[in-house]
């Protein structure tokens, strides 16, 4: 007797990016009548994403033998012929084009499916203008574009009416929002009309901001009002000037210094994250000292830390590179002085009111997006109020 096949629904497994996570749930919509399908959104950043890409892949194919995989995301452009020739593959959908029903062949769904997080990601904006020269981003999303803040407050009226507690607004470069739409309204003005327009919104956060293009409303708003988590996530990404100049930044050191304790001054609870990159080509010593040294002095409690890898058709990549080794030690500096600086952070935080958002797995993340163990009992998608009385392996109990 042959296997049995029984028809399974659809699943989409994110990889990379918070606006991933986004789209990603609108993907889930889009295929939510669907039977036998698997999309990948993948990721390409860095080498490394598109080796969890294409492990991913590989394990989906494993667990869904049966099921019709199809790629999308960025790897999905940038990587293109190299996913296309993986024999799990059975089909690639462009980046731009993964929100458009009919990229999918499947009619367009009128009714919004639930989300599965307990946070709702809004993707405010896509692509970037800019030209910093590590970043392949551009090429798997093209120049900017926002959503209008007529768009803006639908979705967010859809996750507050099933009930999300929690919104973050996302995108590759969400500080350029509004760069595009009439009149250019900065950022400030879509967080001030979230705000207003739902006072019943309990939190509202913001993933990784460009600091240089903070806007004087949005700084005002970190600053003091507390439905802005108190959590400022900086697309830093080195510490040392020439080499922020090299990347074609558009900010120096002494910028996200001062714009931090700008902000500090206001709101003394605000924790600090940042992107840095680790081993970018021609990093002297002395640079990777200004790295590792801006993490003290911010402090950057919520690091992500990325080992620099020359991606296609970048400058960066065609600059004198680092040896593999050499990258991979100084991005491991640069991990232990954030794990340095969170834990001095929480461990401050011991005998502190927090209130805290419940995940599925027992905790939960504070406004300043600590991780904190909630009550037993507590259900996903509540905030509780608790006292942490020590920390533990990075979890504050």
């Amino acid at each position: 007797m042959g296997r049995l096949r029984v028809s399974q629904p659809p699943e989409v497994i994110s990889l990379g990016c918070r606006l991933n996570i986004a789209e990603s749930e609108r993907i889930r919509t889009l295929l939510a009548d669907e039977r036998d399908v698997v999309v990948v959104n993948s990721c390409a950043v860095t080498m490394e994403a598109v080796r969890q890409t294409r492990q991913a892949i590989r394990k989906a194919r494993r667990a869904r033998p049966d099921a019709r995989l199809l790629v999308t995301g960025c790897a999905a452009d940038i990587e293109r012929e190299q996913l296309a020739a993986m024999p799990e593959v059975d089909g690639l959908v462009p980046n731009t084009q993964k929100l458009d029903a009919r990229a999918w062949n499947v009619p367009e769904r009128t009714q919004p499916v639930p989300p599965k997080h307990t946070r709702a990601f809004i993707a405010v904006q896509n692509g970037c203008d800019h030209s910093c020269t590590f970043c392949v981003i551009p090429q798997g999303r093209g120049g900017s574009q926002s959503m209008t803040i007529e768009e803006v407050l639908k979705e967010v009226e859809r996750h507050l009416d099933q009930g999300a507690p929690e919104v973050v607004l996302t995108g590759v470069d969400v500080t350029s929002w509004g760069h595009d739409l009439p009149g250019a309204p900065p950022l400030g003005e879509l967080v001030r009309a979230v705000l207003d327009t739902f006072p019943q919104l309990q939190r509202l956060r913001m993933s990784s901001l460009d600091g240089v293009e903070i806007d004087p409303l949005l700084f005002e708003m970190f600053a003091s009002e507390p439905r802005l988590m108190p959590h400022l996530h900086l697309s830093l990404q080195h510490g040392a000037d020439l080499i922020l100049k090299r990347m074609k930044r558009r900010h120096l050191r002494h910028d996200a210094i001062d714009l931090v304790q700008r902000l500090k001054d206001r709101r003394p609870d605000l924790a600090i994250g940042a992107d840095l990159i680790a081993g970018f080509p021609t990093e002297t010593e002395e640079h990777h000292a200004d790295n590792s040294s801006i993490i003290a002095e911010l402090p950057v409690v919520h690091g992500h830390i990325f080992p620099y890898s020359p991606r296609p058709n970048t400058p960066a990549a065609r600059m004198p590179q680092l040896d593999r080794a050499l990258i991979k030690a100084r991005a491991s500096d640069l991990r232990a002085a954030v794990t340095k600086a969170r834990a001095a952070w929480l461990e401050s935080l011991v005998g502190t009111r927090l209130t805290v958002l419940t995940e599925t797995d027992g905790t939960g993340y504070a406004e300043n997006f600590a991780r904190v163990a909630v009550p037993e009992g507590a259900a996903p998608g509540t905030i509780v109020t608790v006292t942490p009385t020590r920390v533990e392996e990075g979890l504050l109990l």
